[in-house]
């Protein structure tokens, strides 16, 4: 072990990074098909609550209502993990232990063998939401519990938001191809292009964070890719109003790339602010409470999804959005084909969980005597006295509500939109570009109040390891 490794500054090999990107690379497999599919599936395969529209209207309230159970959950989650050490590891046994129950209810997020119930839909979702937070939140931590190196953290966190969107891409383009695959039907390729656009710029841009931050600066490259997507929504917004989806599908590919290239970058990145706020929260208090505060920052993403998830439902639901035919649909609505599209999802996902879990190893984590002081009081303490998780916590709920807003709607902008009534048309063009186009201006501002450089986190670091080791 270097002097360097002794103090917390660990190095990792790539094995152990791509282990450890592997983790979001399943929870993407199971959580994105869920955010990106289960409305679609609620409207115009369920039908829950008798016609697509108040199947809409229904999810979306579910959504907010699931959202708000996470509040009160979240806290508990993260004050327990913080409290306690599995046998398997702080943070990595969740991996596995919430893993599995997760992968059944996600699965049957995804089951019709009951006619349309909102109590059963409630039932998965709400426990499949429970079950993801007591993975996400421990997997969270686990980032900042493998090493204080801030050069590490930005490969780590590179690595981690690479592989998340090969799971975004698996998931946005590869769910329409095989929902037809099992249904039998013609390919949506135009569907699944469109879609996948929506992560392909990750294996582009991704890669080059760590160069670019140090060209740029952190807040710069923030503010240059929220400005690179909200050009490509404005142009997107266009594209469709000049003539059909279809008719200028080219311009739209394009449209859609260069947005999703700024919110890969810019929403991607955000994940290496944890750590550094986590580092601040210690150097202040002396406490390492990094459950308690991805316990918190879950509470914001969530927050920020239960907006983007309200948001789709109502306003499909208030413009008279409707099902259209099977025959019409790009997108089938084969309740079995779905089924099984997201049991194999769920199932490569477990496998990823448990990869992950066999190749991280906590290093930086509170001893025994710390763990038993905290309590769940600990969260609402720590983000009153921590300014910059604050402006994390903003960031994290606009972004959210964003991607989520997005991501929804992209079914829907992709599906036959000129089928549609021309109120219908206008609310699904103010999900996929107008909203989210505001929301980022909102995120441009928070991100500018961020006030810990790079240097300023170095520093903070170098000053808890001195007070380890005094």
């Amino acid at each position: 072990m270097t002097n360097n490794e002794s103090k917390g500054f660990y190095k990792l090999s790539w094995t152990q990074r791509i282990g450890f990107g592997a983790g979001d690379l399943a929870q993407n497999l199971i959580y994105q098909t869920i955010c990106m599919y289960l409305l679609f599936f609620y409207t115009d395969v369920y039908v829950l609550g008798g016609d697509a529209a108040r199947a809409a209207g229904l999810a979306g309230t579910m959504f907010l209502v699931v959202r708000l159970v996470d509040v009160l959950w979240d806290p508990l989650v993260g004050t327990f993990v913080d409290k306690h050490t599995p046998r398997w590891g702080k943070y990595r046994s969740w991996l596995v232990m919430g893993g599995i129950p997760l992968t059944i209810l996600a699965i049957l997020c995804f089951y019709d063998g009951f006619a349309p119930s909102i109590l059963y839909a409630y039932i998965t979702y709400v426990g499949m939401s429970m079950l993801y937070t007591l993975i996400n939140v421990p997997y969270g931590a686990l980032n900042s519990s493998l090493t204080r190196d801030t050069n590490e953290i930005t490969i780590l966190t590179s690595t981690r938001m690479f592989m998340a969107n090969a799971g975004g891409l698996c998931v946005s383009a590869g769910v329409p191809i095989m929902v037809a695959l099992m249904a039998g039907k013609e390919l949506p390729l135009q569907m699944a292009l469109f879609m996948g656009l929506g992560s392909l710029p990750a294996f582009i841009f991704m890669p080059m964070v760590p160069a670019i931050k140090r060209r740029v600066g952190k807040k710069s490259m923030f503010y240059i890719f929220l400005s690179v997507a909200i050009v490509g929504m404005a142009l997107l917004y266009i594209i469709s109003k000049t003539g059909t989806v279809k008719e200028n599908i080219t311009l739209v590919y394009i449209a859609q790339f260069i947005k999703s290239t700024g919110v890969i970058v810019a929403t991607g990145y955000m994940w290496a602010l944890i750590p550094e706020v986590i580092s601040y929260g210690e150097y202040t208090t002396g406490r390492r409470i990094s459950g308690i505060v991805n316990a918190l920052t879950g509470i914001f993403f969530k927050a920020g999804m239960a907006l983007g998830g309200v948001i789709p439902g109502w306003v499909l639901g208030m413009t008279g959005y409707m099902a259209l035919q099977s025959e019409e649909s790009t997108l089938p609505t084969d309740s079995g084909a779905w089924f099984t599209t997201m049991l194999i999802y769920a199932l490569v996902g477990l496998a990823l969980l448990i990869f992950c879990f066999s190749q991280t190893r906590e290093r930086v984590v509170m001893d025994e005597k710390e763990t038993k002081n905290v309590k769940v009081s600990d969260l609402w303490t720590e983000f009153r006295r921590n300014r910059p998780l604050r402006i994390v916590a903003l960031f994290f709920i606009t972004s959210f509500s964003m991607t989520s807003v997005g991501n929804a709607a992209g079914a829907y902008f992709m599906n036959d939109l000129e089928l549609q009534t021309p109120l219908a048309q206008e609310g699904i063009r103010w999900l996929v570009c107008v909203i989210p186009a505001l929301l980022l201006l909102l995120a441009m501002f928070i991100i500018s109040k961020y006030e810990l450089s790079d240097e300023v986190i170095d520093n903070i670091n170098k000053q808890i390891e001195s007070r380890h080791h005094e």
